[in-house]
């Protein structure tokens, strides 16, 4: 019985993120948020990588397709969540300018914890 209670305690402790690692390390982080996070039909952008800081929503209800959106000046996004069903590409440049770096990012439920470049504007294709 207590082999059964050991081994249901490790795979709880697994499913929870609860797993020890090396000694003096802290437990792992839990992995992406839940997609609740992030509604159907929006892009999400953190602040932060790994999903952390303040989360702006974009639906498609509200932002033009096929049209370069900028974030506001002086800020950026490290972390993406694209539930548009449709592509999104992302750029380094505010003005979703080619010479810097971008990628595009299929819709069909991405999420991206970390963007190789501070993200500072985004684009939603038609198709």
């Amino acid at each position: 019985m207590r082999t059964k209670t050991l081994l249901t305690t490790v795979v709880l402790a697994l499913a929870l993120g609860l797993a020890p690692g090396p000694a003096g390390a802290s437990p792992r982080a839990a992995g992406p948020p839940a997609l609740a996070d992030c509604p159907p039909g929006a892009l999400c952008l953190w602040e932060q990588e790994d999903f952390r800081g303040p989360r702006r929503v974009y639906e498609l209800a509200w932002t033009e397709v096929d049209s370069c959106t900028a974030l506001p000046p002086g800020r950026g996004a490290g972390a993406l969540a694209n539930r548009t069903g449709r592509p999104v590409t992302t750029y380094q440049s505010d003005e979703c300018a080619e010479h810097g770096a971008f990628d595009t990012y299929p819709g069909s439920g991405v999420w991206a914890p970390r963007s190789p470049y501070l993200i500072r504007a985004f684009r939603i294709w038609e198709r």
